[in-house]
């Protein structure tokens, strides 16, 4: 389990925004959370199995949706198929790719800075 807390510190960014963003995820089934001294947030899923679409449309709300008859068709087929094109890449090569950079990063600078970060899954 992760604390939204310390999600926000090794993203440099504000625990409010981690927490909001832990609801649509938790809405949509992607994770579980549970509440207390040892509570926090995992996936319910392995990485290998969560879709980059699948996350955008988690948090991505009404995009694209359009109720103009002239268009909604295509805008309907855009969206189908960027969300198909980026369920062809997953959670698990997307943090492959971070640690990656991550080390590269660190060993051009003598030493990483942060951590790779551990993902539940």
């Amino acid at each position: 389990m992760h604390t939204s807390a310390a999600i926000a510190e090794e993203l440099r960014e504000s625990a409010v925004m981690v927490r909001r963003c832990f609801l649509l995820l938790h809405k949509s089934g992607l994770i579980e959370q549970r509440k207390g001294p040892h509570g926090g947030a995992k996936l319910r899923l392995p990485a290998k199995q969560i879709g980059l679409g699948d996350i955008y449309l988690a948090t991505e709300g009404d995009w694209l949706l359009l109720r103009e008859p002239a268009i909604e068709g295509l805008l309907k087929r855009v969206r189908a198929e960027g969300v198909s094109a980026m369920n062809e890449t997953t959670l698990a090569q997307i943090l492959k790719r971070i640690k990656k950079h991550a080390l590269s990063a660190g060993s051009a600078n003598g030493a990483a800075k942060h951590p790779a970060t551990k993902t539940t899954a």
